[in-house]
């Protein structure tokens, strides 16, 4: 089961998200948080797998409480809840730790499959999310120093594959691209984010443009 917590402050949009989430037989929503101090505290009561968090919320915003669950290292991955793809928090809220975004108008499937990427650690990140972010980093112009973390640790294929993560594709969209097994590829991401001390996919996007492998436009 995929233990959902769900951090919103309008009590509409928790009760909704709970019916939808409810009636899967593979989700679990085990609690509610109506701000961002409360979604920490409740996450580290419930160990969640999946914490769905609004950005706008009192008290603290939802892009704080993810970086205090990151801290914490619970081990929940954070769906960031936003009524605008193109947001400012997009770059902010990776950064922070999360794992994808999630529009509010979403049907009750897309919230559904988005709980279920999010908890097996792959990315979700809309082409919309993806083209806002790459324009951010144009914005930031030269990579930043990424400390500890250094790309001469990988092979050359892990580097490849990295490559091909930081363009959001999917397992199976990289196996195809390069003539392997899902599984082999599932291996390399593996490897990189344990070479490289990322979380996952997301992170891992973050690192490729920070690190300079991946420059906005190529």
């Amino acid at each position: 089961m995929i233990r959902v917590l769900i951090a919103d402050d309008q009590g509409m949009v928790r009760t909704g998200f709970t019916v939808f989430l409810s009636g899967q037989p593979d989700i679990e929503v085990v609690g509610e948080a109506a701000d961002g101090r409360e979604a920490v505290e409740r996450a580290a009561e419930l160990k969640p797998d999946v914490v769905l968090m609004d950005v706008r919320m009192p008290v603290m915003n939802g892009l704080e409480a993810t970086r205090q669950l990151m801290a914490r290292d619970i081990g929940a991955k954070v769906l960031i809840l936003t009524t605008f793809d193109l947001d400012d928090y997009v770059y902010e809220a990776l950064r922070a730790g999360a794992s994808g975004f999630l529009l509010k108008d979403a049907s009750a499937a897309q919230l559904v499959e988005a709980v279920r990427v999010v908890a097996a650690g792959e990315a979700l990140l809309a082409p919309a999310i993806t083209k806002r972010l790459i324009t951010e980093f144009a914005r930031l112009g030269s990579p930043r120093p990424v400390p500890g973390r250094r790309l001469d640790e990988l092979t050359e294929r892990e580097t490849e594959v990295l490559l091909l993560v930081a363009q959001a594709l999917s397992n199976q969209e990289i196996a195809e691209k390069l003539f392997v097994a899902e599984q082999t590829v599932k291996t390399h991401v593996g490897r990189v984010l344990m070479k490289l001390g990322l979380r996952d996919r997301a992170q891992a996007i973050v690192y490729a443009y920070e690190s300079g492998l991946v420059r906005p436009g190529e």
